[in-house]
């Protein structure tokens, strides 16, 4: 017996009943995203995999154990895109947008694919969306980035679930003093290491800083901190950037442990976190990679931006119950015919209404039945109001409207009449 077809392992369909609530979120956040001033580009879903080893770091836990790599025809080593920065960065330099300090605020939706343990709001195959600007180097548009999305927060109801933290990971060169003095500290307690610190330490000894680790955790709370290993110049732009989230009046918490996971930030970074998720907390993350342009061949162009997860954003407003309830119903009217001249008659009055009322969400009834079929379709429809036309409707040009949410009699409307009827009905249901 052959084996049945089922999705990969930790890529999922999106249910009919599910997408609504996603084209709601996708909705409000590009919405905001025009409001603020930022255009969308779209990148290939599949990148040269030397893209994603130049910009991430090859010793990073993407590069070495979750990207999803195979080789063409051609014998070219592909990957499906892990993250969007790195193939945003690629579009701009190989279409010039950049060139000669133009400034670029760009935004993105799409999937991305890490092969990760599957656990709830965490998949292999996930959905984000992100903002990369460039040419833009002050804690201005830092700021921006952090206030649109506490606007975003307050649009959706999830404020009080979700905190800021932040942190400034300074340039290269102070990055690099703080590294050393990292591995000295930790080379002291290397037996009391986890066996994941142990080898981080070699390769990448800031991810350290991330362990999930209790015992390694503890050892931690001794370790340098990266505040005293500073430039001015990142001290400054940090006290700029935590000066105007003041001034905005948004909180926010220093966590000098967040390093995030790729190679390419310096200066800010920064995580929206929750606890109504869980293990999963992070739903939102980003923060400067100044040097991420040139290390991938062109000339020297700051960069910031973010990416935020779209399941577990979803996951919370579900959890949270902040579905506003016209999500739920996603048909207005439904509209029942009997026989075929009303039919041929409905479908006409229909298409007259949705030319008055483009927005109306009007569904008409195909397949025939009888009137109790019929009503009953139209009630697992979750309409707010049946629109019936019949043999003796058609003779009188007249449609049945009859409430199926509330109060209400069923009451006979003109059909030049309808659409204003449905106008003040719909918008007061």
């Amino acid at each position: 017996m052959s084996k049945s077809l089922q999705a990969i392992r930790g890529m999922n369909d999106i249910l009919p009943e599910q997408t609504p609530l996603w084209r709601y979120f996708e909705g409000t956040v590009a919405r905001l995203l025009d409001n603020y001033g930022y255009r969308q580009i779209r990148m290939p879903i599949v990148e040269f995999t030397e893209l994603f080893k130049r910009s991430i770091g090859e010793v990073t836990d993407i590069v070495e154990k979750e990207m999803y790599t195979f080789e063409d025809r051609n014998g070219d080593s592909l990957t499906l895109r892990p993250e969007g920065t790195a193939a945003c960065v690629r579009a701009v330099l190989e279409h010039g947008i950049t060139g000669g300090g133009q400034v670029q605020k760009l935004w993105y939706i799409g999937p991305m694919f890490r092969h990760e343990r599957p656990q709830k709001g965490r998949y292999r195959q996930f959905h984000q969306i992100g903002l990369e600007v460039f040419n833009l180097d002050g804690p201005d548009i830092d700021a921006e980035l952090i206030v649109l999305t506490w606007r975003l927060w307050g649009e959706l109801g999830i404020r009080d679930a979700v905190k800021l933290e932040l942190n400034s990971l300074g340039t290269s060169e102070s990055r690099g003093r703080y590294r050393e003095a990292l591995v000295e500290f930790l080379s002291a307690h290397l037996d009391k290491l986890d066996e994941d610190s142990q080898r981080r330490l070699k390769t990448n000894p800031l991810r350290v800083l991330d362990t999930k680790n209790a015992d390694t955790q503890a050892i931690l709370v001794d370790a340098p901190k990266m505040a005293d290993y500073l430039d001015e110049e990142s001290r400054l732009h940090f006290e700029g950037l935590k000066a105007r989230l003041d001034a905005v009046g948004i909180p926010y918490v220093i966590n000098p442990k967040l390093v995030r996971g790729l190679d390419y930030y310096s200066k800010t970074v920064f995580e929206w976190v929750t606890d109504k998720l869980g293990a999963q907390g992070t739903v939102c993350a980003g923060g400067r990679y100044d040097g991420l342009v040139e290390q991938m061949g062109g000339k020297p162009t700051s960069g910031v931006g973010f990416a935020m997860g779209i399941e577990r954003l979803v996951l919370m407003l579900e959890t949270l119950d902040k579905i506003p309830q016209e999500i739920a119903r996603q048909v207005d009217v439904y509209l029942c015919a009997f026989g075929e001249a009303a039919e041929l008659a409905a479908l006409a009055l229909s298409e007259r209404v949705r030319d008055q009322l483009p927005n109306l969400r009007l569904q008409i009834n195909a397949g025939g039945g009888s009137f109790k079929s019929q009503f009953k379709k139209a009630d697992k429809s979750g309409a707010l109001y049946a629109l019936i036309l019949g043999d003796d409707e058609l003779a009188q040009q007249v449609v049945g409207f009859k409430p199926l949410r509330g109060q209400g009699e069923q009451q006979s409307i003109a059909w030049d009449a309808l659409a204003a009827h449905l106008a003040t009905c719909v918008v007061q249901g």
